[in-house]
């Protein structure tokens, strides 16, 4: 699988008016945390996969939705969804040739893919620095979780910086995500993770529901504390030697 390039915000936000989130790498993070996160979610049965379906959805401050099949394997992706005027378009690519039109829509796969499967990612992208700073508050809702600070490095990846801080519960499960995008001091948006769901041997959270504070870049500013739900439909994952998709339930 390939790496992110760099691609301007700014023309991401007009084209598909939704959160994007880091950058990909791909690799192996030796964090023994990462790895305890990750396996919580079917790392260690990801190899059994050969397509993932789902279509993003984001109601609230900034509104939309998009449909994808991925192929890991291959690192193809399929898009449906719409372009900068809205009208519908259809789209299928493999990330390491990406075309003019690719180019566009490969940002708005890498932001909704993380909100999908970013605990594998704890593991893929080696360029992240993984942090255990101990049991926190959980900043939505009650109860306290163990905190992991995630940061990226600058210089890469379509929001280079960003940092992540993830509420991890005795599960090994996230229960919430705080956002800083480019690694700013104030959050940028903080929401839950719920409604888990397993697709084949792959854990999902399927609704994720918080405020966003900001978003730097965006054609226009957002009120501030503006709600914020992002959530999946259609879930499904394709396993290996088989044409059936396997429902996330």
């Amino acid at each position: 699988m390939t790496k992110a390039s760099r691609f301007p915000v700014i023309c991401l936000l007009v084209f598909g008016p939704l959160l994007i989130l880091g950058a990909t790498f791909w690799a192996q993070n030796t964090s023994p945390i990462a790895a305890q996160i990750a396996n919580a979610y079917g790392l260690d049965s990801f190899g059994q996969i050969d397509a993932i379906r789902y279509t993003f959805n984001g109601v609230g401050a900034i509104n939309g939705s998009r449909t994808w099949v991925w192929e890991p394997k291959a690192d193809r992706v399929s898009y449906e969804g719409k372009d900068k005027a809205g009208k519908p378009v259809k789209l299928i690519y493999v990330r390491s040739q990406l075309s003019p039109e690719a180019k566009e829509v490969d940002p708005l796969f890498i932001n909704d893919q993380y909100w999908l499967l970013f605990p594998f990612h704890l593991v893929w992208d080696t360029s992240a620095k993984v942090e255990d700073t101990g049991m926190h508050k959980l900043p939505i809702g009650a109860g306290s979780a163990e905190r992991i600070v995630v940061t990226y490095p600058s210089g890469v990846g379509y929001t280079p910086g960003d940092t992540w801080e993830l509420f991890i519960g005795a599960d090994n499960r996230l229960q919430a995500w705080v956002y800083h995008r480019n690694g700013s001091e104030k959050p940028t948006g903080i929401w839950t993770w719920v409604e888990y769901k397993k697709a084949g041997p792959l854990v999902v959270s399927l609704d994720h529901r918080g405020t966003i504070f900001a978003l730097p870049g965006a054609p226009k500013p957002l009120p501030a504390g503006k709600p914020q739900r992002i959530f999946f439909s259609d879930v499904s994952a394709k396993l290996a030697g088989s044409d059936t998709w396997v429902k996330a339930q």
